[in-house]
């Protein structure tokens, strides 16, 4: 059989990244000699097939030799051959025999791949091998699973699992040493190129090399989760992404990030990203190969293929493969998992996969959109449906860069559109637009000239718009507009529509795709015109959602609160700086307190409100301070804070010792406590209806505590009006602002990250030398003297792929009146002091008094950059979020 199983497209160190080619999958090595006995804790797993390699031949019912030249899609250099010189069993083993091919012959060795499908195909169980492997410069031997029935597409859509590989045994690492990494992998996702993978390297205690002797690897398959182990030892584990819903039922995110599919659904047709057990649900083969070269091993370790280590036959030795399946659950494989303590924690064996973190749902904040104001918004191309035109940016003695739509013969509508058949320019992706929070104040306008009258005097000019691939649309005269202007030839007119009138039409506005101005269809030939500041926004955009809930007096809606202790909290007179404040008093009787907003405790006044945090996720808080009077009688007790939601059927736990600033109480003194909403939220909080704060000593430890709190309230502080200075990119860049590119002619992207930081600038680093950051347009410019005695400039970054030169360093640089004059520093050389690590974020912090005195003006900065060292950064896939020049 020829099959070309596996593609891939990026080389990487075979140590420092975290994501690997080939079969290969991450990099991180745990090792613990802990031995597992397979059979606990139950004794379930039932051999349902095996090959012991007992004759003296290969059983043709059980294997089928594939007879190829192709290179495994891999670049690899051997023909798999059914050659008895390349593949036998003999003394109770199967050797696998990779050879110098005869001279002339189409790949320069010769080796074999063995596969079971449509002779044993499963879906779940454990499925082990005894192997020794083979070694040298360019020797890659593997044991895995392919998808017998390609249910969710072509490789790797439906799914690929490695439950073994290994590259260049014995030859040199980056240090000198001998390698011995073993690896076990998963690959999915999308089409290739644009798979991914996730897996796990791991080497064998004491230094032993697999490359030495036998040794047994083995996966266990059961619904929503596989585990690798070498030895019976748990190294790796993965699973089925997890997806995190609000009190609404919205998908905010993940709570773990596993593996992935993505597929046409049947009942809609589109293509949709699956969080559950698809690919990884359905009947798969086993497959023993060893490939000579390829894109993975001739790239890492001595690089090439030592022709030394094949010259006399190297050897795959397998002394026996076995599937066993587990009878507690035969159609989930659950029952027989065979664990140890950190099997689960990210921290040890469990993997984080590759699944797209799902874009969050409508904030329910307004957000004005830009669809064309003098030049492409690269994800609202402008679009000539049928005619065949090319719509085009033309200079407008008046308006400037507008945007030109001519109508020939054929019939056909004009405007913008943003859906993925249509959006040519790389930084584009579809963005259907959500205008749904500002129906009530929103406008769709645009001012239009037109040039050349349509040949039909009586041709209507028409607004159309589009909701969510045209499943909702409205068709209207642009004459209905607000002010009834009728279109004038040879004038610059502005129309403007209330979103209210649009969805009143009809029109679905939380997913608007497209905007069409034009000549009622077949009546517009001849007609020339030109569009420009097409924009949906609304002038009295809502500022962002903030709950006091104790400040001075009590919030009716979110009283103070006992829980269980029978006490009623007061509210007392302070300090200067504090004045009235909670008080709290804890008796014999175990208890939590704080503040709660449920029908059984508000206040005459108040109402229910539980607070929808949703739209400040990413950068908003809890925040709130607090002085103990009297110490509990336990001077041991745990000071605790929890937060609930929607009538605690979520909730999130931590020690006050926790928060930002990570300050333990002190009796006597005021201090203050910040949690973030994005680590609560990942501690299992549903941030949509916020209805309970408590701050008490752990349950039952509290006797005697009597404790104050002020200043309680949630919101988001670069959106306060207390915050002093400027925000450059949080989740969007700032107007007038822009991601750019210097030199490397990318495009810098907004991508989404995790739930902490939600939209974020993604960076790539090419061949070319370059320098990236955020850039103003001319004559813009911040003006930071004010803030020059306390203000900072701070952003975060995090590595998604280190630069293909491992030492180069990462540097900040800004810029002032156009760079003359500027500051450079290296991220390590920050408040924080600290150097990037791939996929951590990190916080990065420069006084505008150190970049003044090195050189900056502040007074005009038009410039941030963040980068590896110029010419030194190919291959650097980078994010960076929360940027901004604040007063601390």
């Amino acid at each position: 059989m020829i099959k070309v199983a596996k593609h891939f497209s990026h080389v990487g160190a075979l140590i420092a990244v975290s994501t690997l080619v080939g079969c290969g999958g991450g990099a991180e090595t745990k090792t613990d000699p802990t031995p597992i006995n397979p059979q606990a804790p139950v004794s379930d797993w039932q051999l349902v097939w095996s090959d012991e390699f007992d004759g003296s031949s290969i059983d043709g019912q059980k294997w089928t030799h594939e007879v190829n030249c192709l290179g495994g899609g891999n670049a690899e250099k051997q023909c798999y051959t059914e050659d008895e010189a390349n593949s036998y069993v003999s003394d109770g083993t199967l050797k696998i025999v990779a050879l110098p091919a005869a001279e002339g012959a189409q790949q320069p060795y010769t080796s074999a791949r063995m596969i079971t499908k449509n002779k044993a195909d499963f879906k779940y169980g454990r499925f082990e091998m005894r192997a020794k492997l083979p070694s040298g410069q360019g020797s890659w031997p593997a044991f895995w699973l392919l998808p017998t029935d390609e249910v969710y597409g072509g490789w790797p859509k439906s799914g690929e699992i490695d439950i073994v590989e290994a590259v260049n045994l014995k030859a040199s690492d980056a240090d000198g040493n001998p390698e011995s990494h073993i690896y076990g992998t998963l690959h999915y996702g999308k089409e290739w190129p644009d798979n991914v993978n996730s897996g796990m390297a791991y080497k064998l205690p004491n230094d032993a090399n697999p490359a030495d002797d036998f040794h047994t690897y083995a996966i266990e398959w059961q619904e929503g989760e596989i585990r690798w182990y070498v030895d019976d030892y748990l190294y790796a584990t993965q699973r089925r992404s997890e997806i995190r819903t609000n009190s609404k039922g919205e998908t905010v995110g993940l709570k773990h990030r596993g593996w992935f599919a993505e597929y046409f659904d049947q009942v809609s047709g589109e293509l949709t990203t699956h969080y559950d057990n698809a690919p990884y649900d359905q009947e798969f083969h086993m497959l023993l190969n060893f490939a000579v070269g390829g894109n993975w091993p001739e790239n890492v370790n001595e690089t090439g293929i030592d022709a030394s280590a094949f010259e006399n036959g190297q050897i795959f030795e397998i002394d026996f493969v076995r599937v066993y399946q587990c009878q507690q659950n035969v159609d989930t494989g659950k029952g027989c998992e065979t664990i140890r303590a950190g099997y689960d924690s990210l921290e040890d064996a469990l993997v984080e996969g590759k699944a797209p973190i799902p874009s969050p749902p409508s904030t329910g904040i307004a957000q004005n959109l830009t669809i064309f104001d003098g030049s492409f918004n690269p994800n609202w191309p402008a679009w000539d449906c049928c005619g065949g035109s090319t719509p085009e940016i033309v200079e407008d003695e008046m308006k400037g860069n507008v945007v030109e739509f001519v109508v020939g013969a054929e019939p056909t509508v004009n405007g913008f559109i943003t859906r993925e058949a249509f959006i040519t320019d790389e930084a584009g992706k579809p963005s259907p637009f959500d205008a749904s929070p500002m129906i009530e104040t929103g406008m769709l306008s645009f001012d239009m000239k037109i040039v050349t009258a349509p040949n039909n005097a009586d041709s209507t000019w028409m607004l159309k718009l589009e909701s969510s691939e045209g499943t909702t649309a409205i068709e209207i005269p642009l004459s209905q507009n607000k002010s009834g202007t009728e279109p004038v030839v040879g004038q610059w007119q502005t129309f403007e529509f209330s979103l209210q009138a649009l969805a009143d039409g009809g029109l679905d506005l939380s997913a608007i795709d497209v905007v069409m101005i034009f000549p009622a269809w077949g009546t517009g030939e001849g007609a020339q015109y030109r569009v420009a500041n097409l924009k949906i926004e609304d002038s009295e955009i809502a500022a962002s959602p903030e709950l006091i809930v104790f400040e001075n007096e009590q919030n009716p809606s979110w009283p103070l609160w006992d829980c269980c202790g029978g006490s009623t909290p007061t509210v007392e007179l302070d300090d200067d700086a504090h004045g009235n404040v909670a008080e709290f008093k804890i008796g014999d009787s175990p208890t939590v307190m704080g503040f709660i907003s449920r029908a059984d405790n508000i206040l005459d006044g108040g109402s229910v409100s539980p607070f929808d945090a949703t739209s400040i996720l990413s950068n908003g808080v809890i925040e709130f301070e607090m002085k103990i009077t009297n110490a509990p009688d336990n001077a041991e007790a745990p000071w605790l804070f929890k937060v609930e939601s929607v009538d605690a059927a979520s909730f999130a736990e931590v020690d006050l010792s926790t928060s930002v600033e990570q300050a333990a109480p002190v009796v006597g003194e005021w201090q203050k406590y910040t949690f973030k909403l994005s680590d609560l939220a990942n501690a299992g909080l549903d941030v949509s209806a916020i209805d309970v704060l408590m701050i008490f000593p752990a349950w039952g430890q509290g006797a005697g505590a009597i404790y104050r709190v002020d200043n309680v309230k949630i919101y988001d502080p670069n959106a306060s009006d207390a915050f002093m200075g400027h925000v450059l990119f949080a989740d969007d860049v700032k107007e007038k602002w822009s991601l750019w590119d210097c030199c490397g002619g990318s495009t810098p992207t907004i991508e989404n990250d995790d739930t902490a930081h939600g939209m974020t600038a993604e960076f790539k680093v090419g061949a070319e030398p370059t320098v990236l950051g955020l850039f103003a347009e001319d004559e813009h410019f911040i003006d930071a003297s004010t803030l020059f005695e306390t203000g900072v400039v701070q952003f975060e970054l995090k590595v998604v792929t280190a630069p293909n030169n491992a030492d180069a360093a990462w540097l900040f640089k800004i810029e002032s009146l156009g760079a003359s004059s500027f500051a450079e520093f290296p991220l390590s050389a920050s408040q924080e002091g600290k150097a990037p690590v791939v996929g951590e974020w990190q916080t990065y912090t420069y006084s505008l008094k150190d970049l003044s005195d090195a050189g900056l003006d502040i007074s005009a900065i038009d410039i941030l950059m963040f980068f590896p060292a110029w010419g030194a950064g190919e291959g650097a896939v980078y994010r960076v979020d929360n940027v901004m020049i604040k007063a601390l």
